[in-house]
């Protein structure tokens, strides 16, 4: 079997049958992702395939970094040519990474482009791809078209003003706002608490002193995310914050934080239980789906952190507890009747289990499916954590009602990895099939892959499409 051909990780012919007749057409709405809106809304050319592959990948500095490559053809100031080719000469060493499959699959899908990548074959491949890149239709939003995305959900703080969304909506493009309120959160660190608090106040054009203001201010944010076709909103946890606390404490404990006093740890437990209980309200009143991604350990680094920034591939999974506070979380909203959709990720695969068996005790028959454990999530979206996730949560639920893959990505590169997602699916069932654990029922087996890859999540977050 040639590498990367029609049939990549596809090893029997039950699950070659399931990808190509069932899973390869399905449209994609990737739910969550961090693309600019800004770039969608401009309907961004990438000048080369530097700014289309590399700008803001961590992925792809992680492994530059670990075979010697020097920072600044990381994040650093090199030439956007020499950063390409240093990320050519590291692609060799990637090899059984997931990062070898991904560059190949998508120089094949957007550029055509077979050849493995490496520092002799580098020159052409820039040049080939800098060609389709000037002239031809691979645009921020002409990428959707060539992969079929009907629709996308970006990530968006309250305090953005969403003009980009405006222009998008008003062009009739399927591009959503997803709610990320993590900043509200931030009473331990009341520097940049404040100036966000500051710009929550110029956004929602309310005067922000004490905690219903700030609620107040959030309300308004919520209900123009709505306006906006947003039917989703995100939070990105060490855990869930679970712990009762009164509004007159969290109003104490924010009032400190505008004073530039900071909260403790048990104060930012207590502030951050609160606000997580009344985004909870917020999402159940409009039916919206909430998502909670849980466990990363993040900015670990503390010198590249202060030289080169946050989020520039210093994160790795973290070992938190998350069954009791996740438990107290949802059982808190469940019992004012007030717990939305919610999809669940973990870092941690040590925790797939207790995730597939935790969604199990919120169900409650007013929608299949309510609560999800969500696809397998930043350093697990590759082939054995996709396979474990998927595994998990047959053993332990419904895979038949499970709302797909995302691709969670800054880079406009990564919509293969829906495919990827869905060659591992058919492989895995594809194998069952052919082993008598599956039914040889291509109607019924292939019919729940169809739903997977892109019927169940349609269904499941009402997006205006």
């Amino acid at each position: 079997m040639a590498f990367l051909d029609d049939d990549f990780l596809l090893r029997s012919a039950a699950a070659r049958r399931l990808y190509h007749d069932h899973a390869a057409a399905q449209p994609i709405l990737d739910y969550h992702c961090h693309l600019s809106p800004r770039d969608l809304a401009t309907d961004r050319r990438f000048d080369n395939l530097f700014e289309i592959w590399l700008e803001g990948d961590h992925y792809k500095w992680r492994a530059m970094r670990t075979a010697g490559v020097d920072e600044r053809f990381c994040t650093g100031d090199a030439d956007p040519h020499d950063k390409f080719l240093a990320w050519a000469s590291t692609v060799p060493q990637t090899l059984r990474n997931p990062l070898y499959h991904w560059t190949h699959l998508e120089l094949q899908r957007y550029f055509g482009i077979t050849e493995l990548l490496n520092a002799s074959t580098a020159p052409a491949i820039w040049s080939r791809a800098n060609s389709c890149l000037k002239e031809g239709p691979l645009t921020a939003r002409g990428i959707l078209q060539k992969f079929n995305v009907v629709a996308l959900c970006t990530t968006d703080d309250p305090a953005d003003s969403l003009e980009h969304h405006a222009t998008l909506r008003a062009n009739g493009v399927k591009i959503f706002p997803t709610f990320r309120p993590d900043a509200a959160l931030q009473v331990n660190a009341p520097a940049p608490f404040q100036a966000w608090v500051e710009r929550l106040e110029e956004t929602a054009g309310v005067s922000i002193r004490t905690l219903p203001d700030l609620l107040d201010a959030l309300t308004k944010r919520h209900d123009a995310f709505h306006a906006m076709g947003s039917r989703l909103s995100d939070h990105g946890l060490p855990h869930c914050h679970a712990t009762p606390c009164e509004e007159k404490e969290a109003d104490t404990i924010f009032r400190q934080a505008l004073d530039g006093h900071a909260a403790n740890a048990e104060k930012h437990e207590q502030f951050a239980s609160y606000l997580m209980r009344f985004f909870g309200r917020l999402d159940a009143a409009k039916l919206w789906t909430k998502q909670l991604h849980l466990g990363a350990r993040r900015n670990i680094n503390t010198r590249a952190a202060e030289t080169l920034g946050r989020d520039t591939g210093y994160d790795s999974i973290g070992d938190y507890p998350q069954v009791a506070s996740l438990a107290a979380y949802l059982d808190a909203l469940d019992c004012e009747q007030s717990l939305p959709r919610t999809v669940i990720y973990n870092s941690n695969p040590a925790d797939n289990y207790a995730m597939a068996t935790m969604i199990g005790n919120f169900q409650d028959g007013t929608l299949a499916g309510k609560i999800q454990f969500g696809s397998a999530w930043w350093f697990l979206d590759q082939k054995n954590g996709i396979e474990a996730q998927l595994d998990a949560l047959s053993d332990a639920g419904l895979l038949s009602q499970f709302v797909g893959m995302v691709t969670d990505s800054r880079s406009f590169m990564s919509f293969p990895r829906h495919e990827y997602f869905r060659r591992v699916l058919c492989n895995r069932l594809g194998a069952e099939m052919e082993s008598g654990e599956l039914p040889t029922d291509y109607e019924l087996v292939g019919s729940m892959v169809e739903a997977i890859c892109f019927g169940n999540v349609r269904r499941f977050l009402g997006l205006p499409i």
